[in-house]
């Protein structure tokens, strides 16, 4: 399964995990169009789950996993007047790294966005 992780989640009070690692996590299921203008149409429609750990949510699901893989997700940001700035479609950097703790080296042009993970049942 691949699993999205918020670079914000992680940095206000995520712990750091690794490949090979086994991480509880809260999952949510999600709408991989959502994910298309960050990570790219490809990667959003492989991705399953979003890790959650803030709010209570009905439809979160607690499971352990075996962290396989970790890509870093970077991409350029815009914005129009008067409006949050939000991805900008087709400009995303996957990063493979070993380990995750929030923070990602700065790269020209993009933002660092997240995480795509992917896992198993542990």
């Amino acid at each position: 399964m691949t699993v999205w992780v918020d670079d914000w989640q992680m940095q206000c009070c995520g712990e750091g995990f690794a490949s090979g690692g086994v991480v509880p996590w809260d999952l949510v299921r999600v709408d991989p169009e959502d994910y298309a203008d960050v990570v790219g149409e490809r990667q959003a429609a492989a991705t399953d789950f979003r890790e959650e750990h803030h709010g209570q949510r009905p439809d979160r699901e607690a499971v352990s996993l075996e962290v396989l893989t970790v890509v870093e997700v970077h991409c350029r940001h815009g914005a129009a007047p008067g409006m949050t700035a939000f991805p900008v479609p087709g400009t995303a950097v996957l990063v493979p790294v070993e380990e995750a703790d929030g923070w990602a080296e700065a790269r020209p042009g993009v933002r660092f966005a997240g995480y795509l993970v992917t896992a198993r049942l542990a």
